[in-house]
């Protein structure tokens, strides 16, 4: 048992001592020279800089389509990638630039309404994209009038 132990005790010194490797000459220098790039970069992001962020339709008669597009520069340091736009109900559709916009480059957001609803009416859309907040938003309304016979709507006497 004592042989085992002592046998045990002498591999594992022998083990340790064996690996004497320094480290730190292993480093590549050019991966230093890339991870210092890469983490200088982390700090910089796209901003979207809109040129209006809510759009008013005035007055549309129940069930009109109408659409706006929203214009936006990329005003920060990294491209922008927008991921996803979404609105806040099935009647308003966004389509968006899907390409990267690169700093100081221009980028559209087309936002479609179909009308629906009555009266004033407001809609938000919401962009996930690599901003540093992560989600921006616009918004449109409208006041929409009901159409003839519709709940709501003045009825028309003579």
């Amino acid at each position: 048992m004592k042989k085992s132990i002592l046998m045990l005790a002498i591999a594992s010194v022998f083990a340790f001592t064996s690996c004497k490797e320094n480290a730190a000459d292993k480093v590549n220098e050019e991966n230093v020279a890339a991870a210092a790039d890469r983490d200088a970069d982390a700090g910089k992001f796209p901003v979207m800089t809109f040129a209006e962020t809510e759009f008013d339709f005035g007055e549309i008669a129940q069930g009109t389509n109408v659409e706006h597009v929203f214009k936006f520069e990329n005003t920060g340091e990294a491209p922008l990638v927008i991921v996803d736009a979404k609105s806040s109900c099935g009647c308003t559709v966004p389509e968006y630039t899907k390409d990267p916009v690169a700093p100081g480059e221009t980028g559209e957001m087309l936002v479609k309404f179909n009308g629906s609803g009555k009266n004033q009416v407001s809609k938000t859309v919401t962009i996930t994209a690599n901003t540093q907040a992560g989600k921006e938003t616009i918004k449109i309304k409208a006041f929409v009038q009901p159409k003839d016979g519709a709940a709501g709507a003045p009825v028309q006497t003579q």
